[in-house]
Parts: C-alpha cells; structure tokens; sequence
C-alpha cells in the first residue's frame, strides 16, 4: 500500500513535465550565439573609442548640414543686386516708404531675406528704418521723404 501511495504521488509530481500534458515547463537551452555575440564583445573592449568616434560623426554631419543650408538660402551677387535695385525702385516710388511685408509683395522676395537685404543696405547708407509707436518698421531711402525728429 505504502509502494502505490508513494507510485501515484511520484507520478501526480512528474505529471507538468511530461510532454503533450498542460502544465508543462520545458527546459530552455539557450544558443551559444545569443549569449556570447562577438560584436557585442568588440563594443565593450573598445568602449572608449567606439562612443567618442561615433559622437563626432555625429558633430560633424549635423555642422555640414547647417552650413549646407545656410549656404543655399544666400542669394548669389547678381541676384543681390537686382534686388536693391528693384528694392530702390520700389522705395523711390512712395517717398513714405514701406513695411517688409509689403516692399516683400512687390519686389517678390521672401520678407527674412528682404530684411536682411536691407539691413545690409542700411549698413550701407542707401536706406533707414523708422518705427513708429506701434511698433510698425517703416523702409525708406535715405534723405528722400519727411524728416523724422
């Protein structure tokens, strides 16, 4: 009686294990490729040079593309001066002067570059702004038009 108590109870605690029977837990055997990967060896012996190489890579493809897209929105020197020159065309025609986003219409230019366009020109002492108390930046040329005291 003892030997079949002992029998079943040995047989109801190899049950889970037996294949095909819910409750069974196979023993995973792990590959040695998914626990020693050579590559991953390469990155930690050499940690002090990897990470350092790929951060300036990193500085220095994020440099060229600024200065990639900061070189393609200059104008070139004839574009440049065709636009002061229709900038001047513009301005002498309303002695008042204009606001950016207007003297932008006319002269067909994006109002950044305008701007900067006649900064450069005021720099140059062909033109001056004036800003009124709303804020409002008036163009004009210089020496044409009301003075402003």
């Amino acid at each position: 009686m003892l030997l079949v108590q002992r029998l079943l109870i040995l047989a109801l605690v190899e049950l889970p294990n037996i294949p095909g029977m819910p409750g069974y837990r196979p023993n995973p055997v792990r590959p040695n490729d998914a626990v020693n990967p050579a590559y991953i060896e390469v990155l930690e012996r050499n940690t002090h040079i990897v990470y350092p190489v790929l951060a300036v890579l990193v500085l220095v493809v994020l440099v060229a593309g600024i200065l990639q897209a900061w070189k393609t929105q200059d104008l070139d020197g004839l574009q440049r001066a065709e636009f002061k020159r229709e900038i001047i065309l513009e301005l002498r025609r309303d002695t008042l002067g204009y606001s950016v986003e207007v003297l932008a219409r006319k002269v067909k230019l994006e109002p950044l570059k305008l701007v900067r366009l006649l900064e450069e020109m005021q720099s140059e002492g062909m033109v001056m702004s004036v800003t009124n108390s709303q804020r409002m930046t008036t163009w004009r040329l210089k020496g044409v038009g009301p003075v402003a005291r």
